[in-house]
């Protein structure tokens, strides 16, 4: 009788450019955002890290990060705002590159001031803009359907000096619409890509039951490697506003919107990309697409331990 062999899925890891595929430099982290240090614990192996289930401690590790890697020495979001990690943001931007400019993943991508970036939903942290710009030397315009969001990212962009800028997306059912061929016809002619972090869920509810899920599977974890349980909390690390995490029909809704729009702006976008948290939404993504005779579409994968996600992209 033949031995059956287990299929083994290879997970993705961060970007060979990535400047996060090693663990955290906990110590020189600290000297560069003392705050840190009192959420740095040991693990049960030894090895220093932070308490990950703590909001301020997520904060603290991706306020660190910003300055040690990328030289952005003021970030702050208000509060309950999202908390993007930052090893996956800088992440997505490098597939970015490899896209607009035909590199492979190993080769180095220089400063390019002339490459400009629609980043959709640009939120309170301002992410991509101060990672683009400090990384590549993107010139980036962030949309948002939030006047206090772009205030917050306003200031984390010109107390670091950096020359990216903003726009209110008045339409909260709009992606494009009201963006380009008005506000942007005068003075941007062209962007190389746009980006999106769409919002995942479909309500409130949904968000916070997965991420009770999240607890449950984490403790169960614990208990199996002889590690004390954490009681289940009815709360987000990340943190997140409404239209930052969930909108009605939640993340395929909302791309489904965003590819029935980005057709009429083909002549301003070289290249659509967006975050696809679900891969069971790709399907109808790229039926859509096809649909709208789309001339290239890209399936990009990346991931981060197991999370895994990936990135669409396409162009007319």
């Amino acid at each position: 009788m033949q031995n059956k062999s287990r299929k083994v899925i290879k997970k993705q890891s961060l970007h060979p450019r990535n400047l996060h595929n090693k663990r955290y430099p906990i110590a020189d982290l600290v000297k560069v955002c003392p705050e840190l240090k009192s959420y740095v614990k040991l693990t049960p192996q030894g090895e220093t890290s932070i308490d990950f289930s703590q909001a301020k401690a997520v904060f603290l590790l991706n306020k660190a990060l910003l300055s040690y890697y990328y030289q952005i020495q003021y970030w702050q979001i208000p509060e309950n705002f999202l908390c993007p990690p930052v090893p996956g943001r800088a992440d997505y931007l490098h597939y970015l590159a490899d896209l607009i400019t035909g590199s492979t993943p190993k080769q180095k991508i220089n400063k390019d001031a002339n490459v400009r970036i629609l980043d959709i939903g640009t939120g309170a942290n301002c992410i991509y803009p101060l990672i683009g710009e400090s990384l590549f030397g993107w010139q980036f315009v962030g949309t948002d359907i939030s006047k206090l969001a772009l205030e917050s990212a306003e200031k984390n962009l010109s107390t670091n000096h950096l020359s990216s800028r903003l726009v209110w997306q008045k339409n909260k059912s709009n992606i494009f619409k009201g963006i380009l061929k008005t506000q942007l016809t005068s003075d941007i002619a062209q962007f190389d890509a746009c980006i999106c972090n769409p919002p995942f869920y479909e309500s409130a509810k949904q968000a916070m039951q997965v991420n009770l899920t999240k607890q449950h599977k984490l403790n169960k974890n614990r208990v199996k490697k002889g590690n004390r349980v954490k009681p289940i909390e009815q709360n987000r690390n990340f943190r997140g506003q409404n239209a930052e995490l969930w909108c009605q029909g939640g993340e395929l809704a909302f791309l489904l919107n965003m590819v029935d729009e980005s057709i009429e702006y083909a002549k301003q976008i070289v290249w659509f990309t967006t975050l696809v948290s679900n891969k069971e939404n790709l399907p109808p993504l790229q039926k859509r697409l096809a649909h709208h005779n789309a001339r290239q579409v890209k399936t990009i994968p990346m991931g981060q331990g197991q999370k895994q996600s990936r990135i669409l992209a396409w162009q007319f």
